[in-house]
Protein backbone atom coordinates (compact mmCIF):
# COMPACT_ATOMS: atom_id res chain seq x y z
CA UNK A 1 0.00 0.00 0.00
CA UNK A 2 1.39 3.39 -0.97
CA UNK A 3 0.42 7.04 -0.72
CA UNK A 4 0.65 8.86 -4.08
CA UNK A 5 0.70 12.67 -4.00
CA UNK A 6 -0.13 14.08 -7.44
CA UNK A 7 1.27 17.40 -8.63
CA UNK A 8 -0.32 17.17 -12.09
CA UNK A 9 -4.13 17.35 -12.03
CA UNK A 10 -4.41 15.71 -15.44
CA UNK A 11 -2.37 12.72 -14.29
CA UNK A 12 -4.61 12.50 -11.22
CA UNK A 13 -7.72 12.74 -13.40
CA UNK A 14 -6.59 9.87 -15.61
CA UNK A 15 -6.24 7.73 -12.50
CA UNK A 16 -9.50 8.62 -10.72
CA UNK A 17 -12.07 9.62 -13.35
CA UNK A 18 -12.89 5.99 -14.26
CA UNK A 19 -13.80 5.47 -10.59
CA UNK A 20 -15.82 8.67 -10.35
CA UNK A 21 -17.74 7.93 -13.54
CA UNK A 22 -19.10 4.73 -11.97
CA UNK A 23 -20.74 6.79 -9.23
CA UNK A 24 -21.40 9.98 -11.16
CA UNK A 25 -24.32 10.95 -8.90
CA UNK A 26 -22.87 10.10 -5.47
CA UNK A 27 -19.44 11.43 -6.42
CA UNK A 28 -20.78 14.55 -8.17
CA UNK A 29 -19.11 17.00 -5.77
CA UNK A 30 -15.67 15.40 -6.09
CA UNK A 31 -16.05 15.11 -9.85
CA UNK A 32 -17.27 18.69 -10.24
CA UNK A 33 -14.42 20.16 -8.20
CA UNK A 34 -11.94 18.07 -10.18
CA UNK A 35 -13.25 19.57 -13.43
CA UNK A 36 -12.86 23.05 -11.94
CA UNK A 37 -9.25 22.30 -10.95
CA UNK A 38 -8.54 21.09 -14.49
CA UNK A 39 -10.01 24.34 -15.79
CA UNK A 40 -7.57 26.32 -13.61
CA UNK A 41 -10.13 27.73 -11.18
CA UNK A 42 -8.25 26.65 -8.06
CA UNK A 43 -4.65 27.14 -7.02
CA UNK A 44 -2.48 24.67 -5.13
CA UNK A 45 -4.97 21.80 -4.84
CA UNK A 46 -4.13 18.73 -2.78
CA UNK A 47 -4.61 15.58 -4.87
CA UNK A 48 -3.72 12.12 -3.61
CA UNK A 49 -4.58 8.44 -3.71
CA UNK A 50 -3.86 5.36 -1.69
CA UNK A 51 -2.92 2.58 -4.10
CA UNK A 52 -1.81 -1.01 -4.09
CA UNK A 53 -0.45 -2.77 -7.17
CA UNK A 54 -1.89 0.04 -9.30
CA UNK A 55 -5.38 -0.29 -7.82
CA UNK A 56 -6.85 2.82 -6.18
CA UNK A 57 -8.12 2.08 -2.67
CA UNK A 58 -8.93 5.68 -1.70
CA UNK A 59 -8.82 9.13 -3.27
CA UNK A 60 -8.45 12.55 -1.68
CA UNK A 61 -8.95 16.07 -2.98
CA UNK A 62 -8.82 19.52 -1.38
CA UNK A 63 -8.79 23.09 -2.67
CA UNK A 64 -7.76 25.16 0.38
CA UNK A 65 -9.47 26.69 2.28
CA UNK A 66 -12.32 24.37 1.25
CA UNK A 67 -12.93 20.97 2.86
CA UNK A 68 -10.96 17.81 2.22
CA UNK A 69 -13.11 15.41 0.18
CA UNK A 70 -12.42 11.70 0.27
CA UNK A 71 -13.74 8.53 -1.33
CA UNK A 72 -13.00 4.99 -0.21
CA UNK A 73 -13.20 2.41 -3.00
CA UNK A 74 -12.16 -0.62 -0.96
CA UNK A 75 -14.05 -0.71 2.34
CA UNK A 76 -12.01 -3.61 3.70
CA UNK A 77 -8.90 -1.38 3.57
CA UNK A 78 -10.56 1.73 5.02
CA UNK A 79 -8.68 1.71 8.33
CA UNK A 80 -5.28 1.25 6.71
CA UNK A 81 -6.00 3.88 4.06
CA UNK A 82 -7.07 6.46 6.64
CA UNK A 83 -4.03 5.80 8.84
CA UNK A 84 -1.67 6.13 5.89
CA UNK A 85 -3.09 9.37 4.50
CA UNK A 86 -3.38 11.04 7.92
CA UNK A 87 0.24 10.23 8.62
CA UNK A 88 1.26 11.74 5.26
CA UNK A 89 -0.87 14.86 5.77
CA UNK A 90 0.88 15.49 9.08
CA UNK A 91 4.29 14.70 7.62
CA UNK A 92 3.73 17.12 4.73
CA UNK A 93 2.25 19.71 7.14
CA UNK A 94 -0.90 20.08 5.06
CA UNK A 95 -3.50 21.93 7.10
CA UNK A 96 -7.11 20.77 7.16
CA UNK A 97 -9.92 22.95 8.50
CA UNK A 98 -12.81 20.65 7.58
CA UNK A 99 -13.80 17.49 5.74
CA UNK A 100 -16.79 16.59 3.56
CA UNK A 101 -17.67 13.05 2.54
CA UNK A 102 -20.23 10.32 2.95
CA UNK A 103 -20.94 10.00 6.66
CA UNK A 104 -19.11 6.73 7.49
CA UNK A 105 -15.93 7.90 5.79
CA UNK A 106 -16.03 11.42 7.24
CA UNK A 107 -16.53 10.20 10.80
CA UNK A 108 -13.86 7.53 10.43
CA UNK A 109 -11.35 10.15 9.29
CA UNK A 110 -12.39 12.58 12.03
CA UNK A 111 -11.99 9.94 14.72
CA UNK A 112 -8.52 8.98 13.57
CA UNK A 113 -7.56 12.63 13.13
CA UNK A 114 -8.46 13.28 16.77
CA UNK A 115 -6.48 10.26 17.92
CA UNK A 116 -3.39 11.53 16.11
CA UNK A 117 -3.72 15.28 16.77
CA UNK A 118 -6.07 15.72 19.73
CA UNK A 119 -8.24 17.96 17.52
CA UNK A 120 -11.96 17.23 17.69
CA UNK A 121 -14.75 18.15 15.30
CA UNK A 122 -18.19 19.68 15.06
CA UNK A 123 -20.91 19.32 12.44
CA UNK A 124 -21.11 22.16 9.95
CA UNK A 125 -23.68 20.58 7.63
CA UNK A 126 -25.62 17.36 7.93
CA UNK A 127 -26.67 16.70 4.35
CA UNK A 128 -28.85 14.45 2.27
CA UNK A 129 -27.88 13.82 -1.35
CA UNK A 130 -30.85 13.52 -3.72
CA UNK A 131 -31.18 12.45 -7.35
CA UNK A 132 -33.97 13.05 -9.86
CA UNK A 133 -34.40 11.22 -13.17
CA UNK A 134 -38.01 12.18 -13.94
CA UNK A 135 -39.85 15.27 -12.78
CA UNK A 136 -43.23 15.10 -11.05
CA UNK A 137 -45.15 17.50 -13.28
CA UNK A 138 -48.40 17.27 -11.31
CA UNK A 139 -47.29 19.57 -8.51
CA UNK A 140 -49.04 22.91 -8.16
CA UNK A 141 -47.10 25.84 -9.60
CA UNK A 142 -46.78 29.22 -7.91
CA UNK A 143 -47.64 32.32 -9.96
CA UNK A 144 -44.93 33.71 -12.19
CA UNK A 145 -42.36 32.34 -14.60
CA UNK A 146 -38.66 31.50 -14.71
CA UNK A 147 -35.91 33.18 -16.68
CA UNK A 148 -32.12 33.17 -16.80
CA UNK A 149 -30.43 35.83 -14.70
CA UNK A 150 -28.99 38.81 -16.56
CA UNK A 151 -26.33 41.40 -15.71
CA UNK A 152 -28.99 43.72 -14.30
CA UNK A 153 -29.67 41.06 -11.63
CA UNK A 154 -26.10 41.02 -10.30
CA UNK A 155 -26.67 43.32 -7.26
CA UNK A 156 -29.60 41.19 -6.08
CA UNK A 157 -27.79 37.89 -6.59
CA UNK A 158 -24.70 39.24 -4.80
CA UNK A 159 -26.86 40.14 -1.80
CA UNK A 160 -28.59 36.77 -1.85
CA UNK A 161 -25.23 34.98 -2.13
CA UNK A 162 -24.19 36.07 1.39
CA UNK A 163 -27.71 35.59 2.76
CA UNK A 164 -27.64 32.01 1.47
CA UNK A 165 -24.29 31.43 3.18
CA UNK A 166 -25.74 32.80 6.40
CA UNK A 167 -28.71 30.44 6.22
CA UNK A 168 -26.34 27.54 5.52
CA UNK A 169 -24.15 28.52 8.49
CA UNK A 170 -20.99 28.68 6.39
CA UNK A 171 -18.34 31.43 6.36
CA UNK A 172 -19.31 34.48 4.32
CA UNK A 173 -17.43 35.03 1.09
CA UNK A 174 -15.87 38.53 0.82
CA UNK A 175 -18.00 40.76 -1.38
CA UNK A 176 -15.15 41.34 -3.82
CA UNK A 177 -15.05 37.59 -4.49
CA UNK A 178 -18.84 37.36 -4.57
CA UNK A 179 -18.99 39.96 -7.34
CA UNK A 180 -16.48 38.02 -9.45
CA UNK A 181 -18.28 34.74 -8.94
CA UNK A 182 -21.73 36.14 -9.68
CA UNK A 183 -20.43 37.81 -12.86
CA UNK A 184 -19.06 34.43 -13.95
CA UNK A 185 -22.39 32.73 -13.16
CA UNK A 186 -24.23 35.21 -15.35
CA UNK A 187 -21.75 34.89 -18.21
CA UNK A 188 -22.14 31.10 -18.14
CA UNK A 189 -25.95 31.37 -17.89
CA UNK A 190 -25.99 29.27 -14.72
CA UNK A 191 -28.53 31.19 -12.60
CA UNK A 192 -32.29 30.64 -12.86
CA UNK A 193 -34.70 33.21 -11.39
CA UNK A 194 -38.41 32.96 -10.59
CA UNK A 195 -40.20 36.21 -11.24
CA UNK A 196 -43.74 37.01 -10.08
CA UNK A 197 -45.46 40.16 -11.26
CA UNK A 198 -42.13 41.75 -12.20
CA UNK A 199 -40.40 40.89 -8.90
CA UNK A 200 -37.65 38.27 -8.55
CA UNK A 201 -38.70 36.06 -5.62
CA UNK A 202 -36.53 32.93 -5.80
CA UNK A 203 -33.46 31.52 -7.48
CA UNK A 204 -31.38 28.40 -8.10
CA UNK A 205 -28.09 27.67 -9.83
CA UNK A 206 -26.73 25.05 -12.20
CA UNK A 207 -23.42 23.63 -10.93
CA UNK A 208 -20.81 20.95 -11.56
CA UNK A 209 -22.04 19.45 -14.84
CA UNK A 210 -20.70 15.99 -15.64
CA UNK A 211 -21.15 13.65 -18.59
CA UNK A 212 -24.69 12.59 -17.67
CA UNK A 213 -25.75 14.74 -14.74
CA UNK A 214 -25.73 18.19 -13.18
CA UNK A 215 -26.12 19.63 -9.70
CA UNK A 216 -28.85 22.02 -8.56
CA UNK A 217 -27.42 24.40 -5.97
CA UNK A 218 -27.80 27.81 -4.37
CA UNK A 219 -31.59 27.50 -3.95
CA UNK A 220 -32.67 30.68 -2.18
CA UNK A 221 -35.84 32.60 -1.42
CA UNK A 222 -35.71 35.73 0.77
CA UNK A 223 -37.55 35.46 4.09
CA UNK A 224 -40.35 37.78 3.06
CA UNK A 225 -41.22 35.54 0.10
CA UNK A 226 -41.04 32.17 1.84
CA UNK A 227 -43.96 29.79 2.44
CA UNK A 228 -45.49 30.76 -0.90
CA UNK A 229 -44.20 27.76 -2.87
CA UNK A 230 -41.71 29.77 -4.90
CA UNK A 231 -38.67 27.62 -4.09
CA UNK A 232 -40.45 24.39 -5.02
CA UNK A 233 -41.72 25.92 -8.26
CA UNK A 234 -38.31 27.38 -9.09
CA UNK A 235 -36.49 24.09 -8.56
CA UNK A 236 -39.13 22.15 -10.49
CA UNK A 237 -38.93 24.54 -13.46
CA UNK A 238 -35.14 24.72 -13.38
CA UNK A 239 -34.82 20.96 -13.09
CA UNK A 240 -37.16 20.48 -16.06
CA UNK A 241 -34.97 22.78 -18.14
CA UNK A 242 -31.76 21.00 -17.08
CA UNK A 243 -33.23 17.58 -17.95
CA UNK A 244 -33.36 18.71 -21.58
CA UNK A 245 -29.57 18.40 -21.58
CA UNK A 246 -28.77 15.94 -18.77
CA UNK A 247 -30.01 12.48 -17.78
CA UNK A 248 -30.35 13.34 -14.10
CA UNK A 249 -30.02 16.14 -11.54
CA UNK A 250 -28.64 15.93 -8.02
CA UNK A 251 -28.81 18.29 -5.08
CA UNK A 252 -27.71 18.47 -1.46
CA UNK A 253 -30.14 19.33 1.33
CA UNK A 254 -29.77 20.35 4.94
CA UNK A 255 -31.22 17.40 6.88
CA UNK A 256 -31.97 19.79 9.74
CA UNK A 257 -34.49 21.53 7.48
CA UNK A 258 -37.41 19.10 6.97
CA UNK A 259 -39.28 21.61 4.81
CA UNK A 260 -36.68 21.70 2.04
CA UNK A 261 -36.31 17.92 2.07
CA UNK A 262 -40.08 17.56 1.75
CA UNK A 263 -40.43 19.92 -1.22
CA UNK A 264 -37.61 18.28 -3.15
CA UNK A 265 -39.18 14.86 -2.71
CA UNK A 266 -42.50 16.28 -3.93
CA UNK A 267 -40.72 17.40 -7.11
CA UNK A 268 -39.38 13.88 -7.63
CA UNK A 269 -35.94 13.87 -5.99
CA UNK A 270 -34.99 10.66 -4.18
CA UNK A 271 -32.42 10.43 -1.40
CA UNK A 272 -29.44 8.33 -2.47
CA UNK A 273 -26.82 9.04 0.22
CA UNK A 274 -26.03 10.93 3.41
CA UNK A 275 -23.09 13.31 3.56
CA UNK A 276 -21.63 15.44 6.31
CA UNK A 277 -19.22 18.35 6.57
CA UNK A 278 -17.20 18.38 9.77
CA UNK A 279 -15.09 21.29 11.00
CA UNK A 280 -11.99 20.50 13.02
CA UNK A 281 -11.94 22.46 16.27
CA UNK A 282 -8.88 23.64 18.15
CA UNK A 283 -7.26 21.44 20.80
Amino acid sequence: MEFVHYQDVHEFAVKVEPILSKGEDVYSLFLGVLQAIKAGRYENPFLATVEEDGEVLALFQMTPPHPLNLIITEESRLEESMDLVIGKLLELEIGISSIISLKPWAYSFAGKWKNRTGIGHQILMDQGLYRLNKLNETIEQSPGAWRFAEKKDCPLIEKWFNLFEGDARIPLTPMEDVKKRVASFIDEQEVFLWEDNGKVVSMMKKARPSKHGVTVSFVFTPKEERKKGYARTMVAAGTKELLKEYDFCVLYTDLMNPTSNKIYMEIGYERIADSVQLAFTSK
